[in-house]
């Protein structure tokens, strides 16, 4: 089932080159194969990677009688990008549609971005808005929101894809891009921080966890922050040149992919609270990405334990959202959002974000559901 995508609209009338990064099957090709191309290189086949990595000049010979090129996987072969750099600027008409699934491999290889001459923009998994009245929270929960598996009428399947995009991440993603050559050592990281994704980061501990070295640790949680599979959500400060004091949170992008990873797809009375928090993050990012909107996202914590899940600034605006997988909250459950406010001193909107299905009000902070949560942000 084709779900309409709200950044296609950006792509619309496109009289400039693209690169679209995001992480695997959130749909990236389907967008790019919307604007019908009229020639596409795909470098995640071995054979057409082995030829062009042989000869990254060989591109500007197959290309050239073509307007629009799709190169699907450009971070395979980032020195591919000094030739298409020298194409654009020979012929200011040709379209190039490039996608890739990591910024560390590009980085990496110290590859040209294209500035000036190439438009990014990063695509997540599906949001409330792009599914409309198909959304569903307690599916979204369980199998996550990428396109080709949220709609797969078989859980079981879905299910059984899920359980494998680890190993093909850490096949395709890692081994095979040579992002670290200790791969048992990664996969054994990879583990732990998938049964701590949410937690604040402890570096420490998870090094001792997966019997690797402190340092290994913090450069494995670069490699996931740029292959796009976690967001790190930094500690709220009022400075911002302050912010980055604290250890930060970490998500994985995808309810299902964490579940998938994690080989358990329940969503039990143990596991609702930390799964509802990961959707409510997961639908504001992807919103965020999908009207290619720059937001900010941060966590607040104070010595004394008062917390507020995410402060959300958007558009000059702050929001203080604090995520209840329950359906009904008590005075208690506003400690959090009530020291923020003090503590903020400036206009906020706090609200509480709940399973339940009626709106109201406490002492100026508004609780609602998670659709109208999502609107009163923005979204």
């Amino acid at each position: 089932m084709f779900t309409e995508r709200i950044l296609a609209n950006k792509f619309k009338g496109l009289k400039k080159s693209v690169l679209l990064l995001g992480p695997r099957q959130t749909g990236k090709s389907t967008l790019i194969q919307g604007l019908s191309p009229d020639l596409e290189i795909n470098l995640a086949d071995q054979e057409v990677f082995l030829r062009y990595s042989r000869d990254p000049g060989l591109i500007k010979s197959e290309i050239k009688d073509y307007q629009v090129i799709f190169i699907d996987e450009v971070q395979r072969i980032p020195s591919i990008l000094n030739t298409l750099q020298t194409i654009l600027d020979k012929d200011k008409s040709k379209l190039l549609l490039l996608t890739g699934s990591s910024a560390h491999k590009l980085r990496k290889g110290q590859a040209n971005l294209l500035p000036g001459r190439v438009l990014s923009y990063e695509l997540g998994p599906l949001t409330h808005q792009e599914l409309g009245k198909k959304f569903e929270v307690m599916r979204a929960l369980e199998v996550g929101l990428l396109p080709g598996i949220y709609h797969e009428p078989d859980r079981g399947l879905a299910q059984k894809t899920l359980r494998s995009y680890a190993a093909t991440y850490l096949k395709e993603e890692i081994q095979a891009e040579a992002l670290t050559r200790n791969i048992e050592g990664f996969s054994r990281f990879f583990q732990v921080v998938s049964s701590r994704s949410g937690d604040f980061v402890d570096y420490s501990k998870i090094s001792s966890a997966a019997m690797i070295e402190r340092t290994t640790t913090r450069r494995y949680f670069d490699i996931l922050i740029d292959t796009l599979v976690v967001s790190p959500i930094e500690a709220f400060a009022k400075s911002r040149r302050r912010r980055l004091v604290q250890h930060p949170k970490f998500f994985f992008f995808d309810t299902g992919v964490l579940n998938g990873c994690l080989d358990n797809f329940a969503v039990s009375a143990d596991r609702v609270g930390n799964l509802f928090e990961h959707l409510v993050l997961q639908l504001v990012v992807s919103s965020a990405k999908a009207h290619d909107e720059a937001i900010r996202i941060s966590t607040y914590r104070t010595e004394a334990g008062v917390e507020v899940d995410f402060v959300i600034e958007r558009k000059s605006k702050v929001y203080a959202v604090e995520v209840k997988a329950s359906k009904n909250i008590g005075n208690h459950d506003l400690r959090g959002l009530k020291g923020f406010v003090d503590f903020y001193g400036k206009r906020c909107e706090p609200l509480v974000i709940y399973l339940g299905e009626k709106k109201s009000e406490v002492d100026g902070i508004q609780i609602v559901p998670l659709l109208d949560g999502l609107k009163l942000i923005g979204y």
